[in-house]
């Protein structure tokens, strides 16, 4: 494992607060003649990032993903070389466990999942994400603003980007996904189609499904559920710890799940089959 110290996150109106008070600027009265509201309470959100034979979307998405967070800790498998180059890069820390049991053709993702948050302090907002999933720029600040309720998980949208030349005619020509003044969800600012949220009607109806879930460590949830050798049921499971009540959705935060070719659902599973995430999918290397 390499460990580095956890990067530089931009000083949001929250985090100014945490680092003086006495600074934290003051928001809009609420009603004329109201005194200023104070800004939202500082956060603190750690990450675990899985990445087995991931890398080449990891390359993509952790860039964009490492300044949303106070520290990541990406969990990969030692059998997979790329992953630690592609951390080491970008300074983020890195744990290799066979804990995946993915040289084995399975892939025990809650079972690696754990290992990673057994790095991480757990005493803030915790989030687990995949490797393929890129947060927007204004991740932080949506989070920050929406003072969300420590007893509760929480989800989000993301739309599928299904191939590499697609994700560069968009990063390459980007619009935000919060516009009209900044007041406005462009739900249709990228032009990919939209994800497919999940709901068990047997467990209430809507669950966060482990691309990106957010939740607090007061919430007495700090281990992740164990006992699948494929990465299609523990994340399910994991959410329906909370009841519907307390599973809640951030519409304010639209990510995007990268995928190198229109394959079916479930088929990287029980690890990686599809073709790799690289302009060589687009204009072949010379030889």
């Amino acid at each position: 494992m390499t460990t580095y110290p956890g990067p530089e996150i931009p000083l949001s109106a929250a985090r100014v607060a945490q680092a003086d008070p006495a600074a934290a600027p003051a928001g809009p009265p609420t009603a004329p003649g109201d005194p200023p509201t104070l800004q939202p309470a500082p956060m603190k959100i750690e990450a675990v990032i899985t990445c087995v034979n991931c890398a080449d979307f990891l390359a993509h998405t952790l860039p964009m993903n490492k300044y949303q967070f106070d520290r990541i800790m990406v969990v990969t498998a030692p059998e997979d070389k790329a992953t630690p180059r592609v951390c080491d890069y970008w300074r983020v820390p890195w744990h290799a466990t066979d804990a995946f049991q993915s040289r084995w053709g399975q892939f025990c993702k809650g079972k690696g999942i754990n290992e990673g948050l057994d790095k991480l302090d757990k005493d803030g907002w915790i989030c687990h994400m995949d490797a393929d999933i890129a947060l927007p720029p204004n991740t932080r600040e949506c989070l920050e603003r929406a003072n969300l309720d420590p007893s509760m998980l929480y989800g989000i949208d993301r739309v599928e980007c299904k191939s590499y030349e697609a994700w560069q005619r968009f990063i390459g020509d980007p619009e935000p996904n919060v516009a009209g003044n900044g007041f406005m969800i462009h739900t249709t600012h990228s032009g990919f189609q939209w994800g497919t949220r999940v709901a068990f009607p047997h467990h209430g109806g809507y669950i966060p499904i482990g691309f990106f879930q957010l939740w607090h460590a007061s919430s007495g949830v700090v281990r992740y559920i164990e006992g699948h050798d494929d990465a299609g049921r523990e994340d399910s499971h994991f959410a329906t710890l909370w009841p519907r009540a307390k599973r809640g959705f951030i519409p304010e935060v639209i990510a995007y799940h990268l995928e190198s070719e229109a394959a079916e659902m479930a088929v990287n599973w029980k690890g990686r089959k599809t073709k790799p995430f690289s302009i060589d999918s687009v204009v072949p290397a010379k030889k």
